[in-house]
């Protein structure tokens, strides 16, 4: 992919200006954007109702299915983005490779991959097999108007921890002792799985996403050394062809670059995005003295104070929003996925309380004040 469809809207100028795009552009918006990872998913009704019976790969895989559990939030809650309904190991399966995701476990592949012929046997994930994909994202795009969707894939090594392992491994040990055991054969599997992250990544944003992330769940496993030097890479690989795109009036694509990582991760975490997310353990203030003040951050509400008196819940909301104004965009988020039993009125409230949070450049704006913190 080296250019998108003039209809793309970014290029139309659909998403352009809006608040998420903004921030993440350095381009203060007038209200700070929020959204929510596992946005679209169990705590909501409709969610379960549209999914009754379905398998969650067998949900991500009908397009329009799909696309309606994208812009569920946006419908509900008032967030400034969707984020593309799939999974990070939908990839795989378009490729050919056998995974299921089994309840309660999480992906259970039927071969996983440990040797050298174990590598060479993964599939390439073709354009055609793509083809669910672009229609899905086609469809939530049409369906969000000037509301931008965020299109993802899992990096590189979470989605390399769980193949290697066969299934979730708490502490990854299996993908470690690849790592350390042979590198060469390490080197080969995640520059194959940062192909398949690329190709996903580019088919959402060819249908119509207008910035994506790359999610590392388990890079907090790794040392800072050995996810700088056998890791990294593999995510900026990932993401370069998004980010190489030249759309027109020096528009781009952002990308997200999160993980669930230690402080000091930040910085090779940084390097596969323009923005990058933050975990909840990691303080805003920290994260701005270990990366500077160039680059937009997202977060990082603990989802656990979902669950907290809704003052109590506020009282956080507020320092996360005090302490995002030093960055030179701020994307409010939660620093890990809603958890299933969330009140859906309470998010749906917490995004009222964000968009009334006063900014600099509402301020700004002739007549018009901040308001008072709702």
């Amino acid at each position: 992919m080296t250019q998108l469809p003039e209809t793309h809207p970014l290029i139309t100028g659909r998403t352009f200006d809006s608040p998420l795009i903004r921030a993440l552009t350095g381009r203060p918006p007038e209200t700070v954007p929020v959204w929510f990872m596992r946005q679209a998913g169990r705590s909501l009704p409709e969610y379960r109702r549209a999914r009754q019976g379905l398998g969650l790969l067998e949900s991500c895989l009908m397009p329009a299915l799909a696309a309606e559990l994208t812009v569920q939030p946006v419908t509900r809650h008032g967030v400034d983005a969707a984020i593309f309904f799939s999974d990070i190991v939908v990839p795989l399966r378009l490729a050919g490779i056998t995974v299921d995701i089994q309840p309660g476990v999480g992906p259970v592949f039927a071969h996983p991959v440990r040797t050298a012929a174990d590598v060479e046997a993964l599939p390439e994930l073709t354009a055609e097999a793509l083809a669910p994909i672009r229609q899905a994202v086609s469809l939530a795009v049409a369906a969000l108007g000037d509301t931008p969707l965020i299109g993802f894939a899992g990096a590189p090594f979470t989605v390399a921890a769980y193949l290697v392992c066969g299934r979730p491994q708490r502490d990854q040990l299996a993908a470690r002792e690849l790592m350390h055991r042979d590198p060469g054969l390490w080197h080969a599997l995640l520059e194959r799985i940062a192909g398949y992250a690329a190709a996903f990544l580019g088919a959402q944003v060819e249908a119509g996403a207008s910035a994506v992330q790359l999610f590392d769940s388990w890079v907090g496993s790794l040392t800072d050394e050995d996810y700088s030097r056998d890791v990294s890479w593999a995510s900026a690989r990932a993401t370069a062809a998004i980010r190489a795109l030249r759309l027109p009036a020096g528009r781009r694509i952002p990308v997200i670059s999160y993980g669930l990582a230690r402080t000091g991760q930040l910085r090779a975490l940084a390097a596969a995005g323009d923005a990058v997310g933050l975990d909840y353990r990691v303080p805003i203030d920290v994260a701005l003295r270990e990366l500077g003040t160039d680059t937009p951050l997202q977060g990082n509400l603990d989802p656990a104070l979902l669950a907290a008196p809704y003052p109590v819940l506020e009282t956080a909301a507020d320092r996360i929003l005090a302490a995002g104004e030093a960055a030179p965009g701020h994307v409010f988020n939660l620093g890990h996925g809603v958890p299933p039993g969330t009140d859906p009125e309470v998010l749906t409230r917490l995004v009222a309380h964000i968009h009334a949070h006063p900014t600099a450049a509402r301020a700004a704006v002739p007549g018009r004040e901040g308001p008072a913190t709702a």
